[in-house]
């Protein structure tokens, strides 16, 4: 069985685009707010591992509809002629200037072998007009199944009017805006086109199923992306060569800076990568690569606000290292068989917090080591600040839920929103005390390449759950 077909027509810049690249999710789909910058049909399917599930035809828009209309009204016969007499303006106007744009839009319609259907889009913010009824009938004499989109581009608000008025021709008419479609409103619009013919319906099921897991396999592996991006920036270090005669407090604002841009460099990448898993390329984006150009997500870094807004406050940082130590403590508890009387996960606890408020406010040590052929070397990092890897996730959440909630129709840069970052739902306790717990790990695992990859494996598991919507 072949793959549905949908063809989107309608007025122009109504944001017939914009629903191709939604539904389709492909950014190749031309977007412009000017009319008339679709004029030829494109196809664009939407596959899922090599198997194309449906297909979506961009079209321009109806241009000379009332005439179109004119032409076919004058050679009517009968309704059951009325596919005929459409097949016909087709076949006459496609070798001339006459009616480019109908012809365009209306040849998918009427494809001897893979006839589409209709998916008729209009804007729900601006007025109804009766110039749209000459569309419409047009549509409805080519006997194909259809359904009209409101699609909202605007903040005026027509959307009765022109359900009354849609309601008339088509038998489904939904609400559908583009820009700001939730990945939940797209597979319920898939469903709906499962209606509008029996055998579409057991094809676009499947479609919405292969949908649903291609989205978790997107969400697990930006929960591999972001684990692996705490482990690198919890075991980084930047080193440099000191004199012998060298102070080697003068190097340290250098070396410190350098550790910062390091990160911040890392951050980047891992947040090109998570565009990258959910097929948003090239994305217009500022970053803050020197840490003064704060116009990136939120702020840079190591601002105060940026920790502010992600950090834990002092008292979450002194439970979290709390659990974390009291879970370290527990299991040399275990160890002793219960004759320690679980002093380890008391020590453990008081040890953790008392560490988790201490390194609230510094973000690495420097460390002065002698090198084997003579000289010193001056170590920055790893950090050992309990609050950093959570002001890291947490701006790692918030970047991949712009990335995982943005449609392809949005062509402008990633909106940066402080009300809604700081929205997101807070860590539960529990959640706070595994990564503390984890953080330490890596931490501690050095260079040692299998307890960094143990450790990231164990935060990929509670990261996964708290990237959910």
């Amino acid at each position: 069985m072949s793959e549905p077909r949908f063809a989107v027509v309608g007025h122009p810049n109504k944001g017939k685009s914009s629903i191709v690249a939604t539904l389709a999710a492909d950014d190749a789909v031309r977007v412009a707010p000017e009319p008339g910058t679709t004029t030829r049909s494109r196809e664009f399917p939407m596959s899922v591992d090599g198997n194309t599930l449906y297909t979506l035809i961009d079209t321009p828009g109806f241009q000379r509809a009332r005439r179109a209309l004119d032409w076919m009204t004058q050679r009517q016969t009968t309704a059951d002629q009325h596919g005929a007499v459409v097949r016909d303006f087709v076949t006459e106007h496609e070798r001339s200037d006459a009616y480019p744009d109908e012809v365009e839009l209306l040849r998918p319609l009427i494809d001897d072998e893979q006839p589409a259907g209709i998916l008729y889009v209009v804007d729900g913010s601006v007025p109804y007009g009766p110039e749209y009824e000459a569309e419409m009938e047009i549509l409805r004499w080519t006997g194909r199944p259809s359904l009209a989109l409101i699609n909202p581009i605007g903040e005026a608000d027509y959307i009765e009017a022109w359900r009354s008025a849609l309601g008339q021709y088509f038998k489904i008419v939904r609400v559908f805006n583009a820009v700001t479609a939730e990945f939940d409103k797209r597979l319920e619009l898939l469903r709906a086109f499962g209606q509008l013919k029996e055998e579409w319906r057991q094809p676009l099921d499947t479609a919405v199923q292969a949908l649903d897991a291609d989205r978790q396999r997107r969400r697990h592996e930006s929960a591999q992306e972001i684990a692996t991006l705490l482990a690198d920036g919890l075991t980084l270090s930047v080193t440099k060569k000191v004199g012998p005669d060298d102070d080697p407090k003068k190097f340290q604002p250098g070396l410190l800076e350098d550790f910062k841009g390091k990160l911040r460099r890392r951050e980047k990448r891992g947040r090109e990568r998570v565009e990258s898993i959910y097929d948003h390329h090239g994305l217009d984006r500022r970053e803050a690569d020197s840490g003064e150009d704060v116009e990136s997500l939120v702020a840079d870094l190591f601002s105060e606000d940026a920790w502010l807004l992600f950090g834990l406050r002092r008292k979450d940082l002194v439970l979290a290292g709390a659990g974390g130590g009291a879970a370290a403590g527990g299991a040399l508890d275990v160890a002793a068989g219960g004759s320690s009387l679980f002093l380890g996960a008391a020590i453990g606890a008081v040890v953790g917090g008392t560490m988790g408020y201490l390194g609230a406010g510094r973000l690495a040590d420097f460390k002065l080591m002698n090198q084997p052929l003579g000289g010193k070397l001056l170590r920055c990092g790893p950090t050992r600040n309990p609050n950093f890897p959570f002001v890291l996730l947490g701006r790692a959440r918030y970047h991949h839920a712009l990335v995982a909630g943005r449609t392809h129709a949005q062509r402008g840069a990633l909106e940066v929103d402080q009300a809604q970052a700081g929205a997101m739902n807070p860590l539960t306790d529990e959640q706070r005390t595994a990564l503390s717990k984890t953080f330490k790990a890596l931490g501690k695992a050095g260079q040692d390449i299998e307890a960094i990859s143990a450790a990231t494996a164990e935060l990929v598991e509670i990261i996964e759950p708290i990237l959910e919507p």
